[in-house]
C-alpha cells in the first residue's frame, strides 16, 4: 500500500523550479550551509528520478548528515537494496532511525526474497521502542502482510495504542490481499465504529474483501459511505467498485459505475470491467469493451488480454482463444505469459482435445505448474479419459503430494468408470499421506449477515428449519426427475446413507436457507459463494430448484460463476 504521510524533507524552503539542479546551483550561489537545504534537494533529485546526482549532493555537502540527511538518501533508494546499504552506513556513523526512516526500509525489505532484514528491522524498532507507533507500525503491518502473514500484521496492529486512519488503512489491505475477508470487513468496520475517517485504500481494501466473499450488500454499504466522503469520485476507489460489484454478479451496476468515470478511467479500470464480463463468460461485452479501450488512446497490456481470453475459456471457445493470444503476441508485441497459456490449455480440455491440450502444455515456453495440471485433470475427468486424468493427477502431486484436489478428483473419475479398486487404492495412498479432502464451505449474505455453511452443519440456530426447507426442496425435484448422483459419494455406505451424504452439502443448505430466510426479495437472484468447485450432483439438483422456486440462483464456485435459470445452467455443463 502506498504510504500515506508527507516526505521527510519539506522542499517549500527552496526556490521552485521544474529541475532541481536549478535549485542546486542556487544554494551553491548563496553560499549556503543550512543542511536543511540540502537535505530537501535529495529529495527533489529523488522525485526527479537524478538519483546519482542526489548521492553526490550528500557526500559532498553533507558532512555531518542527520537523521533527516540520512532518511532522505535512503528514501531516494527506496526501491531497491541500496536503500538498506545506506541504512548500515548510517548505523556505522552512527545515527540512530526515527519512524520515518524505518517506514521506508519496511517499503523496501517488502519486495525482498528474504524477510531477514525486515525481522531485524521489528527488532530495533522494538528496541527503539518505535514499533508501536503509526508510521513503523503501519511500515510493520504492511511488510508482514506483503510477505504472507497476516497473523503477524494484526498482532503488530494491535500493539499499536494510537491508531489512525494509516494503521486501519493498512490492516484492511493487507487482511484483505492474504484473503482473510472477514477480518478486513471487521476491521473496516471497528475503524467507522472508533470514529477514524476512511482513505481511499481502506474503502478499496474493504470492497477487495467484499468482492471475495461476493458480498452483495456489504458492496452497497461500502459503496454508500463512498459517494458520502466524496470517495467515490476517485479512479482507485471506483476500480475497486467495478471489480467487487463484478465479483458478486452484478455486471451491470458494475458497468454503471464504471460509466460514470470512463473519461477518467485508465488501463486498469478498463481491465477490472473487461474481468468482470470474462467471469460470465460475455465474450462479445469484453471484446466490445477493448476496442472502445482502444479507441480512448489506451494501449492494452497483458491484463487486457488474459480478460479477453478468460471470456473464450468460460464460453469454450477454443478458435477464438488461439486468435486472440496469436494476436497478442505478433500485433501488440506482447509476449504470453504462463496464465494466457493456462486459458488456451483449459479451453482446449474443456472442449475435449485433451492430447492437443497436454501436448501445449508440455511445448509452451513455460514450465506448467500446478493450476496447468490441475485443470486438465479436471477436463480429463469430465470427458471420462480416467487413464490420462491419473497421469495428470501424478503430475500435480509432484507439487505437493498433500494436495487433496488432485485425489478427490481423480477418485472420482475412477468411481464414475466404475473401477472401485483404484478409488480404494487413491484413498488408501490419501490415508498413508495423511491428507484429509478440504472441507466444503458455503455462504449466503442475508440482511447484512454473511451465514456460512459446512457440509452437515447443524450449527445454525433455524437448522430444524433449514433441513425441513431442504427435504421439501428435495422432494418436489425429485418428481420432476432428478436423480442423485451417487458417484458423487465415495464411502462404501447404504443407499440411504449415501442419499444423507448429497442431501446435506454445504451449498444446498445455503440455497435452503435462503429461499426460507428472505436473502433477496422475491424474484430477485439468490447469491451463493463455495470455496471449492461446486459438486455434479448440487448442480443437477439446483437447475431443478431454479424450476421449482422460479427464480435465478448464482453460485460462484472456485472456478467460475454458475447461474441456474429455468433448469439449465450458464455454464452449460462444464466446468
Amino acid at each position: 500500500m502506498p504510504t500515506q504521510w508527507s516526505s521527510p524533507a519539506d522542499t517549500s524552503l527552496l526556490p521552485p523550479s521544474p529541475d532541481p539542479r536549478r535549485a542546486h546551483a542556487h544554494a551553491i550561489k548563496a553560499a549556503t550551509t543550512d543542511r536543511s537545504v540540502f537535505n530537501n534537494l535529495i529529495t527533489l533529485y529523488a522525485k526527479s528520478n537524478l538519483l546519482s546526482d542526489a548521492l553526490r549532493l550528500f557526500h559532498r555537502h553533507i558532512p555531518n548528515p542527520n537523521v533527516v540527511s540520512w532518511t532522505a538518501i535512503i528514501s531516494a533508494f527506496s526501491e531497491s537494496s541500496l536503500s538498506l546499504h545506506h541504512f548500515v552506513s548510517m548505523l556505522r556513523h552512527p545515527t540512530l532511525p526515527n519512524q520515518r526512516t524505518l517506514a521506508t526500509l519496511l517499503k523496501s525489505c517488502s519486495s525482498l526474497p528474504s524477510l531477514s532484514f525486515g525481522l531485524q528491522l521489528h527488532s530495533l524498532s522494538l528496541k527503539l521502542s518505535l514499533s508501536n507507533q503509526p508510521f513503523t507500525g503501519s511500515a510493520l503491518v504492511n511488510f508482514y502482510a506483503k510477505n504472507r502473514a497476516p497473523d503477524d500484521a494484526r498482532k503488530v496492529f494491535d500493539e499499536i495504542p494510537l491508531r489512525d486512519e494509516v494503521c486501519y488503512s493498512s490492516v484492511i489491505v493487507g487482511l484483505a490481499q492474504n484473503s482473510r475477508s472477514i477480518e478486513a470487513l471487521s476491521y473496516f468496520a471497528d475503524m467507522r465504529t472508533c470514529g477514524f475517517g476512511s482513505t481511499m485504500y481502506s474503502v478499496s481494501g474493504g470492497l477487495r474483501a467484499a468482492a471475495e466473499l461476493a458480498a452483495l450488500e456489504q458492496c452497497r454499504i461500502i459503496h454508500g459511505h463512498a459517494i458520502v466522503t466524496g470517495l467515490n469520485l476517485g479512479v482507485i476507489v471506483a476500480t475497486a467498485f467495478v471489480d467487487g460489484y463484478g465479483k458478486c454478479g452484478l455486471v451491470s451496476e458494475a458497468r454503471g459505475v464504471f460509466d460514470e468515470l470512463i473519461s477518467e478511467m485508465n488501463v486498469i479500470g478498463w481491465n477490472a470491467m473487461m474481468a468482470s464480463y470474462a467471469q460470465q463468460g460475455d465474450h462479445n461485452s469484453v471484446i466490445e469493451l477493448f476496442g472502445l479501450m482502444e479507441a480512448r488512446g489506451l494501449l492494452p497490456d497483458e491484463y487486457s488480454f488474459l480478460a479477453i481470453l478468460s471470456a473464450f475459456y468460460n464460453a469454450g471457445l477454443v478458435i477464438e482463444t488461439e486468435l486472440w493470444l496469436s494476436r497478442m503476441r505478433f500485433d501488440y508485441g506482447l509476449e504470453p505469459s504462463l496464465e494466457h497459456y493456462t486459458c488456451l490449455v483449459g479451453t482446449m480440455g474443456r472442449v475435449g482435445r485433451l492430447e492437443e491440450a497436454e501436448r501445449i502444455a508440455m511445448t509452451m515456453p513455460f514450465e506448467p505448474d500446478a493450476a496447468v495440471w490441475r485443470s486438465l485433470l479436471s477436463s480429463c475427468a469430465q470427458h471420462g479419459n480416467v487413464d490420462m486424468a491419473w497421469t495428470m493427477a501424478k503430475r500435480l502431486l509432484r507439487f505437493d503430494q498433500r494436495d487433496d484436489s488432485a485425489y478427490v478428483i481423480v477418485a472420482n473419475a475412477f468411481a464414475g468408470a466404475g473401477r472401485w479398486d483404484e478409488v480404494k487404492e487413491i484413498w488408501k495412498m490419501m490415508k498413508d499421506q495423511s491428507v484429509k479432502k478440504e472441507g466444503g464451505r458455503s455462504w449466503i449474505e442475508a440482511q447484512g449477515a454473511v451465514h456460512v455453511f459446512l457440509a452437515g452443519d447443524r450449527r445454525h440456530e433455524r437448522t430444524e428449519e433449514i433441513y425441513a426447507k431442504l427435504v421439501e426442496l428435495m422432494e418436489k425435484i425429485e418428481k420432476l426427475g432428478y436423480v442423485p448422483r451417487w458417484d458423487e459419494v465415495l464411502h462404501e455406505v447404504g443407499e440411504s446413507e449415501k442419499r444423507e451424504v448429497l442431501m446435506y452439502h454445504s451449498e444446498k443448505l445455503a440455497v435452503a436457507f435462503g429461499l426460507m430466510s428472505g436473502a433477496a426479495p422475491p424474484g430477485k437472484a439468490l447469491r451463493i459463494v463455495k470455496n471449492l468447485r461446486i459438486c455434479r450432483d448440487c448442480h443437477e439438483a439446483f437447475k431443478y430448484i431454479s424450476i421449482v422456486v422460479e427464480r435465478e440462483i448464482i453460485v460462484r464456485d472456485v472456478n467460475r460463476y454458475h447461474r441456474f435459470l429455468d433448469g439449465s445452467c450458464s455454464c452449460r455443463d462444464c466446468w
